[in-house]
C-alpha cells in the first residue's frame, strides 16, 4: 500500500474509532435507559423500531446527498444530527416524556445514522482508488472491524460503569461530547478524493439519475438483490438480539441495577469484533468463496440464537453471545467487500444505503414483534422466534451462490 492510500486508511480508521466510541457509550444501557424512563418492553422496542423506521425512510435520501454533494458533507451532517438527538433523548428521560415523543426522537436518531451508512464506505473506496490502491478490500474492512470492536469494547464498558456509579444519563452526555470531537476531526481530515460532487444540474434531475443508477446496479442486480433481501432477516433480528441482551443478562444475573453487567453485553460483542476481524484473512484462504462464509455465518448464528433461548443460564448466555458476536464480526467485512465490488462509484453511497434500508426495514418489523414476544413469553422464547426469522436468510444466500458461482 502506497503512502497516500495508507493515509486514507488511517483517516478512515480514526473516523470509525471516534464514531463507534461515541455510539457505544450507550449501547450497553440503552434499553435499560428506556425502561427507566417508564416504557414497557414492548414500548422500548417499539421506540427502537421507530429508530429503524427513520433509517428506512431516510436511507436513500441521505445516500443521494452523499452521491450528489459529497461524502464529507454527509458525515458532518450525521455527526451534528446525532449529537442534537442524543441531547434530546437525555431531556426526555429527565422529564419522563410520553411514548410518542420517544418515537419522534428515535426517528431523528435514525436520520443521523443514515448520513453515515454508505457514505463512509463509499468515501474509503473512492479515496483508495484515487491514490492508486488496487488491492483487495476485505483486509481494509477487516481492520475497520477490529477498530470498531476496540471502540465498542472500551466505550460500552465505560458507559456501563459510569451509569452504575452515577446515573443512566451520564453516558449520553459523554456521547454528545465524543460526537463533537468526531465532527471537528472529520472537518479537518476528511476530504472527498476520487469523487467530484455534482453541482452542474438541477437537484431533482441529479437525484433521479443517482437513484436510477443505484437501482440498476443495486437492487435490480440479482447477486446484489439477494444479499440485500437476506439482510432484512439477519439485521432485523440482530438489532433486537443485541438490545434485548441487556435486560436478559440482568434477569439471569439476578440484579436489575447491575448496569455494568448490561454494558458487558456490548463489550463482549466488541471483543468478538476484534477477533472476527483478525479471522477474516485466514478464513478467506480456507473458503475463498465469499458466499460460503456468508451462508455458514447465517446458519451458525441462527443456531446460536436458538441455544441462547433454550439454555437460560448466565454463563451459558455470555459464552453464546461471544460466539454470536464472533460470527457477525467475521462475515461483515466479507459482505462489505462483496457489495462494494459490484456497485459502481457514482451510485455506491446510494446503493449501499439501499442495503442498509433493507436491514432497517427488517428491524422495523422484527423489533416490536419480538419485544411483544418477550412481554408475553419471556426473553428466551423471543430469541428462539428471532432464530426462526434469521434462518430464512439462508435461502437468499443460496440464491446468490447460484447467480454468481465465482463469488
Amino acid at each position: 500500500m502506497n503512502p497516500g492510500a495508507r493515509r486514507v486508511q488511517r483517516v478512515y480508521l480514526v473516523l470509525l474509532l471516534l464514531h463507534t466510541l461515541a455510539a457505544s457509550f450507550i449501547w450497553g444501557i440503552n434499553t435499560l435507559f428506556l425502561l427507566d424512563a417508564g416504557l414497557t418492553n414492548a414500548q422500548a422496542f417499539a421506540a427502537n423500531a421507530f429508530f429503524t423506521a427513520g433509517l428506512v425512510f431516510f436511507e436513500v435520501p441521505t445516500g443521494v446527498v452523499a452521491d450528489m454533494r459529497g461524502r464529507r458533507l454527509s458525515y458532518l451532517l450525521g455527526t451534528l444530527t446525532l449529537a442534537l438527538s442524543t441531547l434530546l433523548y437525555l431531556l426526555m428521560w429527565r422529564i419522563s416524556a410520553p411514548f410518542w415523543a420517544w418515537a419522534l426522537a428515535s426517528a431523528l436518531l435514525g436520520l443521523g445514522f443514515t448520513f453515515f451508512s454508505g457514505a463512509v464506505q463509499a468515501w474509503l473506496v473512492d479515496a483508495l482508488k484515487a491514490q492508486g490502491y488496487d488491492g483487495a478490500l476485505d483486509p481494509v474492512f477487516a481492520r475497520g472491524e477490529i477498530v470498531e470492536g476496540v471502540a465498542m469494547l472500551g466505550g460500552s464498558v465505560l458507559g456501563g460503569y459510569l451509569a452504575q456509579v452515577t446515573n443512566l444519563g451520564v453516558p449520553y452526555l459523554l456521547r454528545a461530547a465524543a460526537l463533537a470531537l468526531s465532527f471537528v476531526t472529520a472537518f479537518l481530515l476528511m476530504h472527498d478524493l476520487g469523487f467530484t460532487p455534482k453541482r452542474d444540474a438541477g437537484v431533482v434531475r441529479q437525484a433521479k439519475a443517482v437513484l436510477r443508477g443505484a437501482i440498476q446496479y443495486g437492487f435490480a442486480n440479482r447477486p446484489v438483490r439477494w444479499v440485500m433481501i437476506a439482510s432484512a432477516f439477519t439485521d432485523g433480528v440482530s438489532i433486537y438480539g443485541f438490545y434485548a441482551m441487556q435486560p436478559y443478562l440482568l434477569d439471569l444475573y439476578g440484579d436489575p441495577k447491575a448496569y455494568g453487567i448490561a454494558g458487558l453485553s456490548a463489550a463482549i460483542v466488541g471483543g468478538a469484533q476484534i477477533a472476527g476481524g483478525l479471522l477474516v484473512s485466514p478464513l478467506s484462504r480456507v473458503a475463498p468463496r465469499r458466499t460460503t462464509l456468508l451462508q455458514t455465518a447465517v446458519v451458525a448464528s441462527g443456531l446460536t440464537l436458538v441455544l441462547i433461548g433454550l439454555v437460560p443460564r448466565f454463563p451459558v448466555a455470555v459464552g453464546l453471545l461471544v460466539v454470536w458476536g464472533l460470527l457477525f464480526a467475521t462475515v461483515t467485512p466479507v459482505r462489505q467487500a462483496y457489495l462494494n465490488e459490484l456497485i459502481p462509484s457514482e451510485q455506491r453511497a446510494t446503493g449501499l444505503s439501499f442495503d442498509s434500508l433493507m436491514g432497517s426495514g427488517g428491524g422495523v418489523v422484527a423489533q416490536p414483534l419480538l419485544g411483544k414476544a418477550a412481554d408475553v413469553w419471556g426473553y428466551p422464547a423471543s430469541y428462539v422466534c428471532g432464530a426462526a426469522i434469521q434462518l430464512m436468510a439462508a435461502l437468499f444466500i443460496w440464491l446468490v451462490r447460484r447467480e454468481r458461482p465465482d463469488l
